[in-house]
């Protein structure tokens, strides 16, 4: 008996310490997504988000995936060439410049902003980013994806550049019918929350 016991203790044990590590890990990012819900998300709705959004689904409606690989490839090797006129043509537009007054906004908190289509391709970006299209990563698939109101907060990493603590915390964005058309990640330094 003593040993059915003790094996049942064990598991017991077993189960719960990754019960512990996760329950730790929601409290580390329980105020990135406190301040996403307070600070970020009464913004999501204006004009300059969601009509670059409608416009930009309408015109990549008819984007086939090969298409979409081709658009990626492009931007990727413009973030390591020397002509960058897609990187700043998203770069200069007007979401950008709304989402670069929000990143400047923010005090240090938000390290970066960018806004997704439905097709997980950027629309508007505080900085550049590595890729063009999002759609195949879980910042996407987990917000985007998940439909209306969804938010995913995504574990906390140093970044190495700026040496801080970060996360990225993305929203699905929804049009005035509540319909979602496509998704923001933001990026917070943990550090200064």
């Amino acid at each position: 008996m003593k040993r059915v016991v003790t094996a049942l203790l064990l598991a017991s044990a077993a189960f719960a310490a990754p019960m512990d590590v996760s329950m730790a890990e929601d409290a580390k990012l329980a105020p990135i997504a406190d301040y996403v819900k307070s600070d970020v998300k009464p913004w999501l709705n204006d004009p300059a988000i969601i009509e670059a959004i409608k416009a930009q689904d309408a015109a990549n409606a008819k984007l086939s995936e090969a298409d979409i690989e081709a658009l990626d490839k492009k931007w990727r090797a413009e973030v390591d060439g020397s002509d960058h006129s897609m990187i700043d043509g998203v770069l200069g537009n007007a979401l950008s410049k709304f989402l670069q007054a929000k990143k400047e906004a923010s005090g240090g908190k938000i390290t970066e902003i960018f806004v997704m289509d439905a097709k997980g391709l950027n629309v508007g970006q505080s900085d550049v980013t590595s890729d063009y299209w999002q759609g195949d990563e879980a910042k996407f698939q987990k917000s985007y994806g998940a439909g209306k109101d969804a938010v995913f907060v995504d574990e906390i990493e140093k970044d190495e550049s700026t040496q801080t603590l970060q996360s990225q915390a993305s929203v699905t964005i929804s049009d005035e019918t509540g319909t979602p058309i496509g998704a923001v990640t933001i990026g917070v330094n943990v550090d200064a929350l």
